[in-house]
């Protein structure tokens, strides 16, 4: 099956060759570590870490290398830290923590690579020592910037005329600079601020140096892939582009594909801390489960625009309890029933399904869901049929198939008991144990009031040869 993806440099869909198909490359722009990251900030998350999951389908698990680097540098995470009388690591590594367990919960694989600037300087001063003798970068009043003439080819990834791109984006003026567009590779501390040594004084990187050179150092230059939020195709990626070949690493080439997931937007606007329209994942996550924000952010395709609403969760929500539904409806069918070996995961049946079909499309997951769905109507109708071979096989094909979009990996039991607190299951439960009493002593009219006390508490009841279960309804 062709693995197929978009490019925003070619601006067309092609399919993928990795330079070395025993050793894919894989490079996203990960966090800046100085408070809880907002949803919007997750989507290239979960997109990514739909992409890995594909790739290591496709190549194998031990083939595939994905590294999200941690910006443990700026100017926010020093403010937070002056304000705490601390270190700077201290404020990083308790937002990373806080982003790992948020990324986590959304269903996100940790990446082979996390690198941290911090502990990439030497690889940083390195490069940007190579540009300076490559005559990619000069230096002036302290600092040393990237000359963008050197580099004919600079804005070919965001397609736009110089003039146009510098008058749309944040270009730094000063009087040193060669040209507007020319950028820092390094620039002097300020009183008080983080430094390091480097041959151009104590200081530190710009943004743009820092992924090139932690690309280099944990990956290798050229990679694969390099993926990111549109908004970072210009300047940032540009100017990754522009002194990663430069530099002399990796020949003219810095990326086979470049993939940019679309904003996440609320009320029509783009989600953003300095708009303050932000919905953080750490608290999102106090309401819903992780899975279903996950769903809601592959909700559509992942280039496209996504408009985050409340009613865009709750459907996420209701389309998983559809699923699980599904695979708890086939536990308690197959329960005490012999099923022939090898049925339950039916060897090989997933790789080719349409749900891997589909994300081979570009990650098209609204057709991946689409396929899921249908996977999940078969177990039904062979629940229908009884038949308890069709039934495993279908089951095991359908927990293949979420598990690789990173669902349908929670007991359907207990994601269906997700909506009650300890109090409320703990009456729950007594309540079976009293009905359980009932029907033993024949007591049927208590037994049927029981029962009409848990539907009033919107539970339903579902009896079995080993005993009763419970779920709360949808």
């Amino acid at each position: 099956m062709t693995l197929s993806l978009y490019d925003t440099m070619s601006r067309r869909k092609a399919p993928f060759a990795p330079k070395d198909p025993s050793r894919v490359t894989l490079y996203v722009c990960g966090p800046t570590v100085y408070n809880y990251a907002h949803i919007g900030n997750f989507r290239p998350v979960v997109v990514f870490d739909l992409l890995f999951r594909v790739l290591r389908r496709h190549y194998g698990e031990g083939h595939v290398l994905y590294a999200a680097n941690v910006t443990d540098v700026d100017d926010k995470i020093n403010r937070k830290a002056a304000e705490e009388g601390v270190p700077i690591k201290t404020i990083a590594d308790r937002y990373l923590d806080a982003y790992n367990a948020d990324a986590a919960a959304l269903g996100a694989l940790r990446p082979t690579f996390q690198p941290r600037v911090t502990e990439t300087m030497d690889a940083i001063t390195g490069m940007i020592g190579d540009l300076v003798r490559n005559n990619g970068a000069y230096e002036a009043e302290g600092h040393v910037l990237f000359d963008t003439q050197a580099f004919a080819d600079y804005g070919k990834l965001s397609g736009h005329p110089m003039d146009e791109m510098i008058a749309g984006a944040r270009v730094d003026v000063a009087p040193y600079k060669r040209h507007p567009a020319d950028f820092v590779l390094w620039k002097p501390s300020k009183p008080g601020e983080p430094s390091w040594p480097s041959p151009w004084g104590d200081g530190r990187p710009g943004w743009h140096i820092e992924c090139t050179a932690m690309i280099h150092e944990a990956l290798g230059l050229p990679i694969d892939i390099h993926g990111g939020g549109i908004d970072l195709v210009f300047p940032h990626h540009e100017n990754e582009l522009a002194q990663g070949v430069c530099s002399g690493h990796g020949g003219r080439e810095y990326a086979g594909v470049w993939m940019h997931n679309g904003f996440l937007n609320m009320a029509d606007e783009k989600m953003s801390k300095s708009l303050g329209n932000v919905a953080l994942a750490h608290d999102l996550l106090e309401t819903w489960p992780g899975e279903a924000l996950r769903w809601a952010l592959l909700a559509g395709q992942y280039r496209q625009k996504l408009e985050w609403t409340d009613t865009l969760i709750e459907q996420a929500k209701a389309n998983l309890d559809r699923l699980y539904r599904v695979l708890d409806d086939s536990d308690r069918f197959l329960a005490g029933k012999a099923v022939p070996d090898g049925a339950q995961s039916p060897a090989g049946a997933a790789e080719h399904a349409d749900v891997l079909k589909a994300l081979s499309d570009d990650l098209n997951t609204p057709e991946a869901f689409a396929a899921l769905f249908q996977l999940a109507d078969r177990v039904r109708a062979a629940i229908m049929a009884k038949d308890a071979r069709a039934v495993a096989g279908g089951r095991g094909l359908l927990l293949d198939a979420g598990n690789l979009m990173g669902f349908l990996t929670a007991d359907p039991q207990g994601w269906f008991q997700s909506g009650a607190d300890d109090d409320l299951k703990s009456r729950i439960e007594g309540l079976i144990a009293a009905r359980a009493d009932a029907r033993a002593a024949k007591d049927w009219p208590q037994a049927d009031r029981i029962r009409d006390e848990l539907a009033a508490l919107n539970v339903e009841v579902m009896d079995g040869a080993s005993g009763a279960t419970w779920r709360i309804k949808e």
